[in-house]
């Protein structure tokens, strides 16, 4: 066994261990297990919103799009940021009506807001579809990570069986405290990890970060910009804005925000995580400075650059606490999505249709459910292929639907009706779904639009229908209502 594998299975045990210690003197009843009896303080807060940030996605997606697409992949540093920004105003109040009505998931929230548990049972549908195929990333990534970093020791099948077992056991004993304090090794890990490398590699081969960027321009012409045509300027701007307005719609994201003891927690995140996002930078500038030094990975295979780099330049125990970092970025929001997809379909679905079932019976289902939904996406992991691909891309496209009929019930005068955010999120998500799977672009649809209006990320389409349906949905009842009353006094 050399270095680097014992180094990863070290950090393996030790969340293993965090997470199931992490149920120690706590009645684990569905408040405790899903939203962490509303305790947390704002590092533990901040630790699991932070999760959203630093996935596998990242890890290898972020230094892959460096690799691969150059100037366009700093849309991943403005989305955030901006995310970030709406949260200062946003989730206070959201964390404010679900202490009121002690709400436990997103799906509560709808289901409360437009008193209409169908509507929440919409609402938990999108959000599981959207869910599983995310998981499925975080499992793909987990597997090539591992398998990369042991120098193949271990496949990237086992590692991905022993990495779902040990998430699935710790989520099914401590729920998101288990997810907590994995997420405190993670963030310490990754942020050393991050910064090294983004530091100390482009120094390594090309003198610093300018010299890197100026080989990079003499090699790749224009590479570092954004494209005429594609991933243009107005692309940037929508893909920002999507993603910025879906990014709290995630349900394990949106279910973190009820385990905060107070409203101040999130305005305190809002001010320090625009900065931690920056740690980005360090996993691009990898992706950058493999370009030259590990030519030719073509595809999907420019996820690999980081590692391929990492282990051209180190010695094993090195590369060893690099999987192990990467390992961590699987497991926080692997446990988070197992929990809430869970939770989702035990109390925001089966409840409604059993509206007997207790709250102990509900805890347990979905406590059960854990280990169907990860043997789901381990089907999907092995046999997926395609499907999923196309599953992921219309993700953040699907949660995203969710965002209209959420802000406007922040209003004090919501005008927006159930029917109407019921009609509206089904609207945008079959536009979603047509588009993605169609493999249209606004280009494709409307080819005589000028070249900016063609770029634009398709989402935007599917985010126009959901507010029109959603608009006029909720005026008809009250139009119907002013015209009878009119009749009646005539």
């Amino acid at each position: 066994m050399n270095g680097a594998l014992i180094i990863i299975f070290a950090f393996l045990l030790l969340s293993l261990y965090l997470g199931v210690q992490a149920r120690k003197g706590k009645d684990m009843n569905l408040e405790q297990w899903t939203v962490g009896g509303r305790g947390f303080g704002t590092i533990f807060v901040f630790l699991l919103m932070a999760g959203e940030i630093y996935t596998t996605f990242t890890f290898l997606g972020g230094s892959g799009w460096a690799y691969g697409k150059g100037g366009p992949t700093f849309y991943i540093i403005a989305y955030g940021c901006l995310a970030y920004v709406l949260s200062y105003w946003m989730l206070p109040k959201v964390w404010k009506y679900a202490k009121e009505h002690q709400l436990m998931s997103q799906s509560d929230f709808f289901a409360s807001k437009y008193n209409s548990p169908l509507l929440g049972v919409l609402v938990s549908l999108v959000g599981v579809v959207a869910l599983i195929p995310y998981l499925v990333l975080q499992l793909k990534g987990l597997g090539i990570i591992v398998s990369e970093a042991s120098y193949g020791t271990i496949s990237s099948a086992a590692a991905i069986w022993i990495g779902v077992l040990s998430v699935t056991v710790y989520v099914m004993i401590s729920g998101i405290h288990g997810s907590a304090w994995t997420a405190v090794v993670k963030d310490i890990m990754i942020l050393v990890v991050a910064v090294f490398l983004g530091l100390y590699l482009p120094f390594h081969y090309y003198g610093g970060i300018e010299p890197m960027f100026t080989a990079i321009e003499e090699a790749k012409p224009g590479f570092l910009a954004l494209p005429d045509k594609g991933m243009s300027v107005s692309w940037f701007i929508s893909t920002v804005l999507l993603t910025a307005l879906g990014f709290y719609m995630w349900p394990h994201t949106f279910g973190s925000i009820y385990s905060a003891k107070s409203a101040n927690v999130f305005r305190k995140n809002a001010m320090i995580l625009p900065i931690y996002q920056l740690v980005l930078l360090f996993v691009f500038f990898v992706g950058f400075a493999a370009i030259l030094q590990i030519p030719h990975l073509e595809g999907s295979d420019a996820d690999l650059a980081l590692l391929r780099l990492s282990i051209q330049t180190f010695d094993p125990w090195v590369v060893g606490l690099i999987g192990a970092a990467g390992l961590l970025t699987a497991m926080v929001p692997g446990s988070m999505i197992l929990m809430t997809a869970s939770t989702l379909l035990a109390k925001n679905v089966y409840k409604v249709f059993s509206p007997s079932a207790t709250d102990e019976q509900v805890a347990k289902l979905a406590k059960y459910l854990v280990p169907v939904i990860a043997l789901i996406s381990l089907y999907f992991t092995f046999r997926g292929g395609n499907t999923i691909v196309a599953l992921l891309l219309m993700g953040y496209s699907l949660v995203t639907q969710l965002f209209p009929s959420l802000v406007l019930s922040l209003m004090k005068n919501n005008f927006v009706t159930k029917q109407g955010a019921f009609a509206g999120i089904i609207a945008g998500v079959v536009t979603v779904a047509y588009i993605t799977l169609s493999g249209s672009s606004i280009g494709t649809l409307f080819p005589s639009l000028p070249q900016a209006v063609q770029d634009l990320n398709v989402g935007i389409i599917a985010l126009i229908v959901n507010i029109v349906v959603t608009v006029v949905v909720s005026w008809i009842p009250t139009r119907s209502v002013s015209v009878d009353t009119e009749k009646s006094t005539m």
